[in-house]
């Protein structure tokens, strides 16, 4: 007699390792001054650690995908625990900025396993509604994970609590998860019979699959960036950089729950060009405001950036649906790749703001304010670039799905009976 497949344990095994990646974000992202201030590091040096989070996630995400149905996800989370495992261990007795960038690589490689593992698994386990129900669920516990991790780190962190100590409790969900997996039969994959690999490589040539392939590398900076460096560059806003964090991730969280209604009424070019619109206006206020007005820029900033993951791969999936899981695990991976790409730069930038306001006679936290709003004034240029692909996106688009409503209606025409 088989054994049977156990999904709720299948699933909270899945939301602990998110919650891991989650946490992986946060207290990283708290914890980034002090590894600055221990090992004597400049911010494009801790934008190159950043970095390592981001490239090791796109690598092992596209891979994983690719290989899912031949070794299966209990080998791809069993390579994700020890990733975790190492990466973690390695980053709290790393000596120096090597020892730094390769223990976050090593993190960021269980990452990506982990999302190339869990969607497909979900996927799999689920059956009709319950399939898009429960990967919402699931992909609830990055922007909740970030909320405890936030909170976490900034309670120890009040504390006086080592960043070595905050590490530490990444393990906890670490552990949880591959004990919730172990033991467990896994679905079998749902093979796709009338798409193969060839046919969706060739189908990465489509117009819009080539559009959003651009369009994500900018709406992933636009939400990793300021949140990755949220503890350097509103550290002298007079608004807590940790508490930003949380109410942005804990927003997200909700607005994701009530997508459905919220892409059914605006549709996913106007979600994407609203939240464009949004995130542009949040960031500029960061640059702007400190104090109360910074929690008010991050409701802005939260309502923008809230459905562009999301419905970026959603949009994927509707309109360049013969790419695949192929399509859809290179658009996340561009979307990481190029996050990491640009963490040196925004570091460089911090430093460099840092420089030009020094030699102006700025000192202390006058400077530090000065260097991190200058710095988000740079990063609102992303999301202005994104108004105006969106734009173009919303009128072509728009044509296009008018166009297949008419064709369906043609269809539905000649093929009725007369009466």
């Amino acid at each position: 007699m088989s054994k049977q497949i156990n999904k709720r344990t299948l699933f909270l095994g899945s939301c602990f390792a998110l919650i891991t990646t989650a946490f992986t974000f946060a207290i990283r992202a708290g914890i980034l001054p002090q590894l600055g201030e221990q090992f004597g590091l400049t911010n494009e040096q801790l934008g190159f650690i950043n970095s390592m989070w981001f490239l090791g996630f796109p690598i092992s995400m596209v891979l994983g995908g690719i290989f899912y149905n031949s070794i299966g996800p209990k080998r791809i989370m069993q390579f994700a625990f020890v990733m975790h495992t190492l990466g973690i261990i390695l980053t709290i007795y790393a000596g120096g900025y090597t020892l730094l960038l390769i223990s976050t690589l090593l993190i960021g490689l269980g990452n990506g396993c982990t999302e190339a593992a869990c969607n497909p698994m979900i996927a799999d386990a689920y059956e009709g509604n319950m399939v898009d129900k429960m990967l919402n669920r699931f992909h609830m516990w990055f922007p909740g994970g970030i909320v405890l991790g936030s909170l976490i780190s900034k309670f120890m962190g009040d504390f006086s609590m080592g960043w070595q100590a905050q590490m530490w409790i990444i393990m906890i969900p670490t552990i949880i998860y591959p004990i919730l997996f172990f033991g467990q039969k896994f679905p079998e994959p749902k093979l796709e019979e009338m798409k193969s690999l060839k046919e969706n490589v060739k189908a990465l040539g489509s117009p819009v699959f080539i559009f959003l392939f651009l369009c994500f590398a900018l709406t992933a900076i636009s939400e990793f960036g300021p949140q990755q460096w949220v503890n350097i560059v509103m550290a002298q806003s007079g608004a807590s950089p940790m508490l930003i964090l949380a109410l942005v991730t804990g927003l997200m969280a909700v607005g994701r729950f009530f997508a459905g209604p919220v892409v059914k009424a605006l549709g996913q070019p106007g979600v994407l060009l609203s939240g464009a619109i949004l995130t542009a206006i949040g960031i500029y206020m960061f640059s702007i405001f400190t104090g109360a007005m910074a929690y008010v820029a991050a409701v802005f900033f939260a309502m923008g950036v809230c459905y562009f993951w999301p419905v970026m791969l959603g949009a994927g999936a509707k309109r360049a649906p013969k790419t695949g899981a192929l399509g859809l695990s290179l658009l996340g991976g561009i979307g990481m790749f190029s996050t990491s790409i640009f963490q040196p730069i925004i570091g460089s930038w911090i430093d460099s703001s840092r420089a030009t306001y020094a030699a102006t006679g700025l000192s202390g936290s006058e400077l530090e304010l000065a260097a991190g709003q200058a710095t988000l004034a740079k990063v609102a240029i992303f999301p202005c670039i994104l108004i105006v692909l969106f734009t173009i996106f919303y009128i072509w688009q728009k044509k296009s799905d008018k166009k297949t409503v008419d064709e369906m209606a043609h269809a539905t025409e000649a093929t009725a009976p007369n009466v």
